[in-house]
């Protein structure tokens, strides 16, 4: 019997239907060790030597394998074939030996880029060992990332109230986003004047011109720059005679894409399907592993994390025969296209991400996949076989026409293309993110020396634009550029950034939270080294020659710890008024935006006489006043409108008085508070908790007035009786949002829905409509999809949609998904690590009883004060969250 280790129970079931009864395929379920959170899992003293520590899981899956081992031919260890996939393996034997579980037991290592018969019986008669350059790539990194999060983000959360967490690669992409942010804020818009004439061909055939030149002289973009001057030549070209000057055509052609790599399958992903990073990484990840088509499993795409650009010349002929019998000869190149990396640090020996057979046509797929599943498979199947496709071939035309008007001559030009085949673009094009308009027209037939005639000139007015946020593809893409992280950690990365509520994604784009910009500052004024692009980039150069064996791991280590930890010595003496005048500095355009009457943008607009800085409270940063305690103007970092109004006027910061209840003569505040902004009745002096409500998402503190403060205590209020019990129904905020309840019917409201304006009507449609659903209607219950089945238990485990959103469950405990999970594209693997977590968490489900979950308020209520959330505090949490 021989034992073959991968990570996953999904690719250990494909590859366990390939391998006769000789072979017994077991998973590791991803790395069976970590480095354990606490101080000294990587000691700088000690030569940089790790401290590796099973958890209960990783336990059992060495358990089972050093079960399979005894009496066993050969361990043949099979994870995927890049520096984490030869980490995984070198852990299982590492941990095996320590367990004396091998004895005489040979090791073999193999890899294969896809999950095929073929594939996996080829890889199994080239065997070799473990790569040892990889596994001290590995090692590095993991040791860098630990020094970084776990000595850093301490430092941030003395010097910095709010902070989350630092991390070499998070801090960096965070970084980008915020300098593009402030970059936005200092742009100073320009004016400028476009002059465009319609003409018309002695035919009478309509096209536009461009005015491009004047007297000899070009004129650019920006050139005219004043009303007055496009109005100047408006009047000269309505008095001028056109004639046509020069015709140029000249031929084109436009060359495909390579396929794709994992950065590029995440950028188009994202412009394309709309799928975040993780999204598209989980659905890829599934598709590798196997699908069931027909009755056989089997991988439908190759490794999915690659710097990678080249395709095997098997797949190259697939896709030639796909081509020409598809689309015919003319489409077929007379050479197959050939891709090579330019990339420096291009992932070891990877092949592109691509269809393993070709002659699967995603229409045939269609049936045996879910939706999310055929949509990217088409997209990986449709960039393979248009990057062999011939190219396109188009035209280019550019007309320049004279105007004369008296001794003065204008020039204007109009540019056209047309396609005359279109090749590649019959199948694929490329997305951008943020293109420039092209023209694309064709124009009319003209040549030298023809006349035009005017029928329309018209001066347009502009603005320059800042540059446009960050999408997660953009982002993404300028990492790649830069050089930061790898294929494996663009999708954690960007999901790390908004766990940790540095960013939001707001209309597609990433938009920084202040706490991100405050950490971003922090880091550049006193840690800028190592939040510099090239070095972060140097560094993964630096990993990259560790694996090449051309340098050694612990110098690297050694070289970047001598200057780091002298960096983190230095703040140890950093006072607060030194980092509040660096955080001024660089966040003014944010914090201290221009007056509209030129007046000092950080004076104070209560005393008139004081300095506005920004001042850190308990719950994180604040603007306050120079003069307090005399004046106690404070206000919120900046508020909707730029500017921000007294957000604190009665001495407390993150406080402003709105006026009195007519009711009980109390005072009703508006305040800050740690899980957002919200209304407060009274102070509490009587030992009672006040009455508070949170202001519903979308709801901008500085349109809360006392009238609407006043109605948001309100809440919850009834505001019909429902038709058929007689019973109240309320309206209210809760945990997740604003919402309406019958008895133990709750319903949320749609984002069109004004809690505060909410009718009869619209509430009592909202309750039958739910109580009528047939989807949680008593008695009918979704019946779920099936992930697979448990290893240790043989329980099936589904996905279902619940009362308050998706889950999974084994039949004795469910687990929540979290957001950042689509019941659509969560994995067996996923499933049971939820599962899992939910059993150590507590007792959970019994055997014997009805499963039940968790009671929480209705699906829909939004941000309360009220604390909800586990908190990692400690040094743990550093050390949980640097792995970026």
């Amino acid at each position: 019997m021989k034992v073959l280790v991968v990570e996953s129970p999904a690719k250990a079931k494909t590859i366990n239907k390939y391998l006769g009864r000789d072979y017994e395929v077991l998973a590791s379920f991803g790395h069976i060790r970590d480095l354990p959170a606490k101080d000294g899992s990587v000691d700088p003293d000690a030569d940089f030597r790790m401290v590796w520590e099973l958890d209960a899981r990783g336990g059992k899956r060495l358990s089972e394998i050093a079960k399979a081992l005894k009496g066993a031919e050969k361990l043949i260890l099979a994870t995927d074939p890049d520096r984490e996939g030869e980490a995984i393996s070198w852990h299982v034997v590492e941990a095996l030996k320590e367990k004396r579980a091998l004895k005489d037991t040979p090791i073999e290592r193999v890899t294969f880029n896809a999950i095929t018969k073929d594939a996996v019986q080829s890889a199994l008669k080239a065997p070799r060992q473990i790569d040892q350059a990889l596994v001290d790539a590995y090692m590095a990194r993991r040791a860098l990332d630990y020094l970084v999060g776990f000595t850093l983000s301490p430092v941030l959360w003395r010097k910095l109230p709010g902070s989350r967490s630092a991390g070499r690669v998070q801090s960096v992409a965070l970084r980008l986003v915020c300098d593009r942010e402030l970059e936005i804020e200092r742009f100073v818009p320009r004016e400028y004047w476009s002059i465009v004439a319609t003409l018309a061909t002695r035919e009478g055939a309509l096209f536009d011109a461009r005015l491009v030149g004047a007297d000899g002289k070009k004129i650019q973009r920006l050139d005219i720059g004043k009303g007055e001057e496009a109005e100047a030549f408006k009047r000269d070209l309505e008095l001028a005679t056109f004639t046509v000057a020069r015709v140029e055509a000249k031929p084109a052609r436009r060359h495909p894409a390579p396929p794709f790599t994992t950065s590029t399958l995440q950028q188009e992903a994202s412009r394309k399907l709309g799928l975040a990073p993780a999204q598209t990484m989980r659905i890829a990840q599934r598709l590798y592993e196997g699908v069931d088509i027909g009755g056989e499993t089997v991988g439908l795409i190759t490794y999915m994390r690659t710097d990678g650009i080249d395709m095997a010349p098997e797949a190259i002929a697939a896709a030639r025969r796909v081509i020409g019998r598809e689309y015919g000869e003319r489409y077929l190149p007379a050479a197959p296209r050939r891709y090579h990396n330019k990339a420096k640090n291009a992932q070891e020996a990877h092949e592109c991400i691509r269809p393993t057979d070709l002659a699967r046509l995603p229409a045939q797929l269609r049936k045996f996949l879910e939706p999310e599943q055929a949509k990217l498979y088409e997209l990986i199947w449709t960039r393979t076989l248009a990057s062999q496709m011939e190219s396109a071939e188009l035209e280019r035309t550019t007309v320049d026409i004279k105007a004369r008007v008296g001794p003065r001559v204008l020039d204007l030009r109009a540019t056209g293309q047309v396609v005359k085949f279109d090749g590649f673009l019959t199948l694929y094009q490329e997305g951008q993110d943020d293109a420039a308009e092209e023209d694309e027209g064709r124009l009319p037939p003209m040549q030298a020396g023809d006349p035009l005639e005017r029928r329309r000139i018209t001066a347009t007015q502009h603005f320059t634009e800042p540059p446009p946020r960050y999408s997660e593809a953009s982002l993404v893409k300028r990492m790649e550029e830069l050089g930061i992280g790898r294929p494996s950690t663009y999708a954690a990365v960007l999901q790390v950034l908004r766990d940790r509520g540095y960013v939001r994604l707001e209309k597609k784009r990433l938009v920084p939270e202040d706490k991100g910009l405050l950490v971003t500052a922090f880091l550049e004024s006193f840690f800028r080294r190592y939040v510099e692009y090239d070095f972060t980039a140097e560094l993964e150069e630096q990993l990259d020659r560790i694996s090449n064996s051309e340098i050694d791991w612990k110098q690297v280590l050694r070289d970047f710890w001598r200057d780091f930890s002298a960096a983190i010595g230095e703040t140890k003496e950093l006072r607060t008024a030194e980092i509040l005048e660096a955080l001024n500095e660089l966040l003014a355009p944010h914090i201290f935006p221009p007056r509209g009457d030129g007046a000092d943008p950080r004076a104070c607009p209560q005393c008139g006489s004081g300095q506005l800085s920004l001042k850190l409270g308990r719950y994180g940063a604040f603007i306050g006043c120079s003069n307090y305690p005399d004046c106690r103007y404070t206000r919120q970092l900046i508020t909707g409108n730029g500017e921000g109004e007294g957000f604190g006027d009665e001495g407390t910061p993150g406080v402003k008085l709105l006026g009195e209840d007519p009711e009980t003569g109390l005072p009703v505040t508006l305040r800050e508070g740690r899980f957002g902004p919200f209304v407060q009745l009274g102070e509490g002096d009587d030992g009672e908790k006040p009455k508070r409500s949170s202001l519903p998402r979308g709801m901008n503190p500085a349109d809360i007035d006392l009238e609407r403060a006043l109605k948001l205590l309100s809440l919850p209020r009834q505001v019909a009786t429902h038709p058929e019990t007689g019973e109240p129904i309320l309206v209210g905020i809760g945990r997740y949002g604003p919402y309406v309840q019958h008895g133990k019917t709750f319903a949320s409201l749609d984002k069109e829905d004004d809690v505060l304006e909410i009718g009869a009507n619209r509430a009592i449609d909202l309750i039958v409509a739910r109580e009528s659903g047939a989807a949680f209607q008593r008695g009918k219950v979704d019946p779920g999809r099936a992930l697979g089945e448990e290893p240790e238990s043989g329980k099936t485990i589904l996905v279902k949609a619940g009362r308050f959103g998706p889950y999974v469950t084994d039949g004795e405990v469910n687990a929540t998904l979290p957001r950042s999970l689509s019941p659509d594209a969560v994995t067996l693997d996923e499933a049971i690590a939820l599962l899992n977590a939910k059993r150590a968490a507590g007792p959970g489900a019994r055997k014997g009883r009805k499963p039940t979950r968790a009671k929480a308020a209705p699906k829909g209520a939004g941000k309360t004060a009220t604390k909800t959330a586990k908190k990692t505090t400690g040094k743990k949490a550093a050390a949980k969250t640097s792995a970026s």
